[in-house]
């Protein structure tokens, strides 16, 4: 049985969707129905579910490590994402951009580069992502920089790539099986355009 709970903090709701081992689906939005919607929408077909008032032990350390990456805290905590039913590609396309620092950003492109696919197959997973921001979709920038899209709205994914800025000055290779993934500090993609 999946419990779906979602909790107020400082006027965000924040959701899980998760058994007492996998978690199935993470949002956050400014609505509690909002949130809920995205939840369900994450859950797969024919799993019962049941939306409770108070979360786990499990549920509870879900939603606060929620929490903290869209305060752009570190969170070195990780979880059973529940993927199974999710095709091959989405899961590839998540598990990559799982690997992006907190700090950093990569391109679309990138992403596909090692996911396979193009940059908006990978635009679309991302726009699908039942994880966020456990698996940091707002880190995923178009190439020039320029922010994208964002479920949550773009002023979101900006809001929290600015709390992520960690004074980092040069790209990165971060090791994804046996391919490289360049990141880029968030900084790139927060500088102002040039009139």
């Amino acid at each position: 049985m999946i419990g779906v709970y979602t909790k107020n903090v400082g006027g965000i709701w924040f959701g899980v969707a998760c058994s007492e081992q996998d978690v199935f689906a993470t949002a956050f939005r400014h609505k509690e129905q909002e949130t809920l919607k995205k939840l369900l929408s994450s859950i797969p077909l024919n799993v019962p579910f049941q939306v409770l008032p108070e979360p786990t032990g499990f549920g509870e350390k879900v939603l606060s490590t929620v929490k903290n990456v869209y305060d752009g805290k570190n969170s070195p905590q990780t979880f059973s994402l529940a993927t199974e039913h999710l095709t091959g590609y989405t899961q590839r396309v998540l598990e990559v951009t799982s690997k992006i620092p907190t700090g950093y950003t990569s391109y679309y492109g990138s992403i596909a580069k090692i996911a396979g696919g193009s940059p908006r197959a990978v635009g679309r997973v991302m726009a699908s992502n039942p994880f966020p921001p456990i698996v940091p979709c707002h880190r995923v920038v178009n190439s020039d920089f320029t922010l994208g899209g964002y479920g949550g709205g773009v002023n979101t994914k900006l809001e929290i790539l600015t709390r992520e800025k960690r004074g980092h000055k040069f790209p990165q290779l971060i090791r994804v099986g046996d391919k490289k993934l360049q990141v880029f500090p968030v900084e790139f993609a927060l500088r102002k355009p040039e009139a």
